[in-house]
């Protein structure tokens, strides 16, 4: 890591000319420059042989103290008195001029920002900085001392807190539907065993490929999901070896049983292996995805194709051989509470979507179609803004505000907000730190606000909303200080991703900077009266004051002086320059030669700035001071004019831009920015030659819902591949492809509901729903298929089929919106991001049940209503009445 500080004066050995002493003695600025330079350097002579011995010669000639500096001969007098530095200038131990500073509180501090490299882990550079630190405040003189200030690993932990919790609460409740389903606490304990085994394959491929375990990469985690393939495999299993117990009357040998568990395993071989695959393969193409949508959710689909891979394998070899070896006594059949009502409900259900089919196809498609309409109302963001429990504000004051005059604003503005209870310490940064990783004039500064844990709050139902709102008056009642209202790493993600710290911005692009500066104040205009609008402001190209020192070209070669000899003299005399290091121990501290701050901020002192004029002689040749060189004043040769200038002129593309910022709260950002536009477009005349540009979140959201458009298709085309190889034909395909529209009918709907808009977070949601849903539509389909080869007709093998398969569709229907439910309702750090994808999918797996039990029926039959006189056995209804009950009893038990 590197360490970039912001914050107080860097030391340093300080030479302050005396003008009038220069003058006096001939001397020049250059002369003072060139004498420091020549005389602060260590010299190696190489080496002497003597006695056999070789010595190394040295040569030390670096100044080691103020006292050093100050016997540094400038020239030789006259008399042979020299000429030292103390004669024409103090030497004092003096500060930079620094360009950023930094307070807590309202005092003024050092704040050591800890850069961390790229590919490392931050929770462990956190843990390794925090631990450094305690080391080194045991060695800090006294009264000075170290703390940490914001530690983005609080945030990491908190997040990975509430994935744990999820995680943990979803597979109890797997558990729980397992076994209240099934009847059997074995059973159960053999599909749920398959959660942690996944979760192996998981860690596995993550550390193999460097997938960091986070918000992201947990966050579409489903163990409900995990487990569908083992639920068909177990049900079926248990069913047939129920079934041949019965038949047969008594307990199945060895031989009966591994004979019947291969049969079973066979029967849903095909279907529990394609659902998976489809699964899998809708998240392939998230790996697609780039930028930072693709930073963030392909890590999420990486580890959930890791855990599927694990799955299916356990599928199709631990569950069978666990079946064998861990239900070896004797079943008894038992129908469960559950089992036994929800057969109670969907049999007569079942009989009146298939006599009433065509109402029932007719009301799916107007449900279908109403959703997509109610898609359009929904609403766009890029990302749910997670609260990451503190607060970050860009402060800015008037264009202008010196350093000094900033750090001393900031005891009010930050005493405002410690007045505020919930706020548990406030410290900023002004300006640009040492190193200029976030480069900002004076006038400019980000403010940290650290709350307390909302517990210590005097009202912990306070929503974060409500505290924004009372941070916004507080710091409204400081004057000079204007505040957008962010959190730290919102901040600068928003600044890193689209080059702004606001949601949203409007970029104006032209040529002239007093068009550019007066189209932007218009249209922040039109933006702040736009709902959902907070703190729209244009970016700061206001005037900034600058002094300029013209050069006149002809006097200065009258006296023949270059332009590079004035500039030189007014660099070093105004600005200061280095003449070399002085050393302390191991420390190292610049040598500058610079006005005193008395005559730096006096203008008349500046105009008399002497100058020397050429000579014939070497500067140094001369012995007596007649020989010295005449002066002139810098006013004889340069005017001295204060102009204003733009604060700062943007560009991008090598183009003029101007930027108006704006927050939005409220509402979602997709529909605010077509409020925006269209706004913009009717009240605002753009000059001819000038354009917008629209960015910030909305530039990323434009940007990943574009490659959702060639995503999303492309996954919907791969499950229907799919679909064909696994049943042959296209109609069995479209048959079981219709559960997508479905699914996302119930994916919408559920979004809706909740008033939740629809993100990037939301549309891999979708893009796992698409899968999901098409599951039990493979399995039902596949079990009805096979009831016709085996010469059932087809409204017996439909009946039939429907029923027997009633308990894995609800099973794995359970299990996967089950899993997803406690990340739908959790309020823990991050559950904002996993709050929509959850929602999508627990909605559409609502809507898709319903279509694989009650709608897929009815669409089956008229699929296949040419075919129904081909069946070789018509069964008549009180035999199927019995069938239905001998065939599949609902739930089995261990006795």
């Amino acid at each position: 890591i590197e360490i970039n500080s912001i914050g107080g004066y860097e030391k340093q050995y300080a030479v302050t000319p005396r003008p009038e002493a220069l003058i006096s003695y001939g001397l020049s600025f250059r002369d003072m420059l060139h004498a420091l330079q020549s005389n602060n350097a260590n010299v190696s002579a190489g080496y002497i042989e003597r006695n056999g011995e070789q010595y190394l010669i040295r040569v030390p000639g670096q100044v080691q103290t103020i006292e050093d500096i100050e016997q540094i001969v400038v020239r030789g007098g006259g008399e042979g008195v020299p000429i030292r530095i103390r004669d024409t200038a103090d030497v004092t131990i003096g500060k930079e001029l620094r360009t950023g500073g930094a307070t807590l509180n309202g005092k003024e501090i050092v704040v050591g920002t800890a850069m961390m490299l790229m590919g490392e882990n931050s929770r462990a550079v956190a843990d390794r900085v925090d631990a450094a630190m305690k080391q080194i405040n045991r060695t800090l003189p006294p009264g000075v001392f170290t703390r940490t200030l914001y530690n983005r690993s609080v945030l990491v932990d908190a997040t990975i807190d509430t994935v744990k919790k999820n995680l943990f609460e979803g597979a109890l409740l797997v558990a729980a539907i397992l076994f209240a389903l099934l009847g059997s606490w074995r059973a159960a304990l053999i599909t749920t065993c398959v959660i942690p085994l996944s979760m192996l394959f998981a860690i596995t491929g993550m550390v193999e490929n460097k997938v960091s375990a986070n918000l992201m990469s947990l966050g579409a985690l489903d163990f409900g999901l995990i487990v569908d393939g083992a639920v068909i495999i177990v049900e079926n299993c248990i069913r047939r070896l129920t079934d041949e117990q019965e038949n047969l009357g008594r307990a199945l040998r060895e031989q009966e049983r591994l004979h019947i568990l291969r049969a079973a395993s066979k029967e849903v071989i095909t279907p529990s292996i394609f659902g998976a695959i489809i699964i899998m393969v809708v998240y392939l193409p998230i790996l697609t995805l780039q930028g930072v949508e693709g930073r963030m959710f392909v890590p999420m689909a990486a580890t959930v194709l890791f855990a599927l891979t694990g799955a299916m394998i356990l599928s199709l070899t631990f569950v069978p051989a666990a079946i064998a070896s861990w239900l070896a006594n004797r079943l008894s059949e038992k129908e469960s509470v559950a089992i036994g009502a929800a057969k109670r409900w969907y049999a007569p259900l079942l009989e009146r979507a298939l006599e009433w089919r065509g109402f029932v196809v007719i009301g799916a498609v107007v449900a279908v179609a109403l959703s997509f309409f109610l898609f359009r109302h929904l609403g766009a963001e890029f990302i749910p803004t997670l609260d990451e429990g503190d607060l970050c504000l860009e402060i800015y004051r008037v264009v202008g505000t010196g350093m000094d005059e900033a750090v001393k604003m900031q005891k009010p503005f930050e005493e405002a907000l410690t007045s505020l209870p919930e706020v548990k310490l406030a410290f900023g940064k002004l300006g640009t730190a040492e190193v200029a990783t976030d480069p900002m004039s004076p006038n400019q500064g980000d403010e940290f606000v650290m709350l307390k844990p909302r517990r210590e709050w005097p009202n912990p139902k306070k929503t974060k909303e409500q505290l924004i709102e009372e941070v916004d008056a507080a710091v409204k009642e400081v004057v000079g200080t204007g505040v957008e209202i962010e959190q730290p790493v919102q901040l600068r993600a928003n600044e890193l991703i689209a080059g702004v710290k606001s949601d949203m911005a409007v970029k104006i692009f032209g040529d002239d900077i007093d068009s550019l500066k007066m189209t932007a104040d218009k249209i922040r205009a039109v933006l702040a009266r736009i709902p959902g609008a907070v703190e729209p402001r244009v970016q700061q190209v206001d005037a900034l004051p600058m002094l300029t020192i013209h050069l006149k070209r002809d006097v200065l070669a009258r006296y023949g002086l270059s332009v590079g000899d004035l500039q030189e003299t007014v660099e070093m005399a105004i600005g200061g320059k280095t003449a070399g290091e002085v050393f302390e121990g191991d420390k190292r501290f610049p040598l500058i030669v610079r006005l005193p701050e008395n005559l730096r901020t006096d203008l008349e002192a500046l105009r008399r700035i002497p100058l020397a004029l050429p000579t014939t002689e070497h500067p140094y040749a001369g012995l007596n001071l007649l020989s010295s060189p005449p002066f002139i004043p810098l006013g004889e040769v340069a005017d001295f004019q204060t102009t204003q200038v733009p604060n700062e002129i943007g560009r991008e593309n090598g183009k003029r831009v101007v930027v108006v910022t704006s927050n939005v709260r409220g509402r979602d950002l997709s529909s605010f920015v077509a409020d925006a536009q269209r706004a913009v477009h009717e009240k605002v005349q753009i000059p001819a030659g000038y354009w917008l540009g629209w960015g910030g979140q909305f530039e990323q959201l434009q940007s990943a819902t574009q490659r959702l458009q060639i995503v999303v298709p492309l996954a919907l085309a791969l499950i229907f591949v799919l679909l064909f190889a696994a049943f042959g034909n296209i109609k069995d395909s479209l048959l079981v492809y219709t559960g997508v529209p479905l699914a996302l009918t119930g994916g919408i709907l559920a979004l809706w509901l909740r008033g939740l808009s629809f993100s990037i977070s939301a549309g891999v949601g979708f893009i796992a729903l698409s899968g999901v849903a098409v599951l039990n539509g493979v399995v039902m389909v596949s079990f009805i298929s096979r009831l016709r080869k085996k010469g059932h007709s087809l409204d017996d093998a439909i009946r039939l089929g429907s029923i027997t398969r009633l308990r894995p569709v609800l099973m794995t229907a359970l299990v996967a919106s089950l899993g997803f439910l406690p990340m739908a309702l959790a309020h823990g750090r991050g559950a904002e991001v996993q709050r929509p994808l959850a929602t999508v999918v627990i909605g559409g797996i609502i809507s898709s049940t319903a279509l694989t039990l009650l709608i897929l029926p009815a669409l089956y039959r008229t699929f296949h209503r040419a075919e129904r006189r081909r069946s070789g056995l018509q069964l008549p209804p009180d035999f199927v009445k019995k069938k239905h009950e001998d065939e599949l009893p609902a739930a089995s038990t261990i006795s």
